[in-house]
């Protein structure tokens, strides 16, 4: 049923969502069958929404801004000065070209017959349940990364993507760079000898976040809106508008946060036929600061998959002088060399003094950067054409979520570089050992503090569950309860 024929909702209906589940498998990209909008051509506008207008929904309407005989239909946030001041901006930019709308619930743009697309920016926490109801409503989805705030309803976005056959694209800038793409083609031609680890880097400076009491929210802000699917009893000035990524119940950390490209680009290096990982660890800290956030500040997390390529990640987000910025990827390889670069590559070959240049063929990916290439995938109504489809977004989203779990149900130890538990992993205890070793002796933690060291989690990738060890309490982590007026669509219900 596509959103042309779909029956008109009550307003009590369209607001009783429903629980998710699981499931098992994996999903096709699935051509825009149902989609509301048929193939357009270059002169067709499309008209697309943006929900969650500070930060990056900012970016979000700068890109559709600039792109050719696109019109940004409705703004979309729970905060009325925020709403009112970038509707303001948006329609002094438009020129009276169109006159842009401001709401604060989404699926109200949703019941618009004619927008094509809606644009996600809010609080990761919404993800999810804005790119399966858009879905549902025909309606073409730009999500921000990560696509999903958990395992299980990252599967539902992508069942709701097959169902529906809608356009999904997922924040991840780095996949419309085709030298990213032509190095990875490599490394699967066996133009390159074979990959072994890849690793990814989320260290960039920030600070601790203070303490804020409960209290009122504001009175310009829709608490029940914005909290939407998260069960949060109180409200504190910490959740609105951005330090909501270091709460659990509404972002997932900076391993999941700036963390997802370098996730995303990591896991893009493995082989095709890889889904998700069989074993994941982690280990790190929330260090130097004494505040209210709980992800951490620091970790060092690793993953194994079923042909035994790694993946390994380092978040490093403590200030100090001297500190050394790191958001990028390495990659090595199994002869022994390592590669380094973003988009253009070095290799240092083993024996090699120093790094060479890496001269490689561009790879496949749709032109016009991320904004212009999933105009051009909605104009053709082919879900192919995103660059970093929605299975691309599930099977990166899901390494980061199997990382956190084993943080989350790690235990304190003793600040030593010795707290690792790596086995016979002899690269994770030198990588570890290099971030101790800046955590000890650049930022000044003193050993009187504790790592916490998370188990080793076992994942079946096919029933995208956790099994063995510990399993019970890993499970329940790959689904978070929802508010009743905000649940996640059951897989019958998509």
């Amino acid at each position: 049923m596509t959103a042309k024929s779909r029956p008109k909702q009550s307003k009590s209906t369209r607001r009783s969502f429903l629980k998710t589940t699981s499931v098992a498998g994996g999903s096709l990209i699935i051509m825009g069958t149902r989609a509301s909008g048929q193939i357009k051509g270059a002169n067709d506008r499309v008209r697309i929404a943006v929900a969650g207008l500070n930060g990056r929904g900012q970016s979000h309407v700068g890109g559709w801004m600039g792109a050719d005989n696109t019109e940004v239909a409705y703004a979309i946030d729970p905060d009325r000065k925020v709403l009112y001041d970038r509707v303001k901006s948006i329609n002094k930019r438009a020129e009276g070209k169109y006159e842009t709308k401001g709401i604060s619930d989404f699926r109200e743009a949703l019941d618009d017959k004619n927008l094509d697309a809606i644009s996600v920016a809010t609080p990761n926490h919404w993800h999810s349940l804005i790119t399966i109801t858009a879905a549902q409503a025909g309606k073409h989805v730009y999500v921000e990364k990560p696509m999903s705030h958990d395992v299980g309803e990252g599967r539902i976005a992508v069942e709701a993507q097959k169902k529906y056959g809608v356009v999904i694209q997922h924040g991840t800038q780095r996949r419309s760079n085709a030298g990213i793409a032509g190095l990875h083609e490599a490394l699967k031609s066996g133009k390159l000898p074979r990959l072994k680890i890849a690793y990814g880097y989320c260290c960039k400076p920030r600070s601790g976040i203070g303490t804020k009491p409960f209290e009122p929210a504001p009175a310009n802000l829709d608490w029940k809106q914005w909290k939407g699917p998260a069960v949060i009893d109180k409200y504190h000035g910490n959740y609105h508008p951005y330090n909501w990524h270091w709460f659990w119940k509404t972002g997932n950390g900076d391993l999941n946060n700036q963390g997802t490209h370098q996730l995303d680009v990591a896991r893009w290096a493995i082989d095709d036929d890889q889904t998700h990982p069989v074993r994941t660890m982690a280990i790190g800290g929330r260090f130097a600061w004494d505040d209210q956030g709980q992800t951490p500040n620091t970790m060092f997390s690793m993953a194994e998959y079923p042909n035994g390529q790694m993946v390994f990640f380092n978040v490093r987000n403590v200030n100090y002088k001297g500190y050394q910025r790191q958001v990028y990827n390495e990659y090595y390889l199994e002869d022994g060399s390592v590669i380094t670069g973003e988009g253009k590559y070095k290799i240092l070959r083993p024996g090699a003094d120093k790094p060479e240049a890496l001269e490689l063929e561009p790879g496949k990916v749709t032109p016009g950067g991320n904004w212009k290439a999933f105009i051009a995938a909605v104009r053709a109504n082919d879900p192919r054409m995103a660059n970093g489809n929605v299975m691309d977004a599930h099977y990166g989203c899901v390494l980061g979520h199997l990382m956190n779990n084993s943080y989350r149900l790690g235990k304190e130890v003793p600040f030593d570089v010795s707290a690792g538990k790596f086995g016979d992993n002899v690269d994770a205890a030198k990588h570890f050992g290099k971030l101790h070793d800046v955590m000890a002796n650049g930022v000044g933690v003193a050993d009187t503090e504790k790592y916490t060291v998370g188990p080793t989690l076992n994942f079946d990738p096919k029933t995208e569950t956790h099994t063995g060890e510990m399993a019970d309490l890993a499970n329940v982590l790959l689904k978070d309860p929802n508010n009743p007026d905000f649940k996640i669509p059951t897989l019958s219900e998509v």
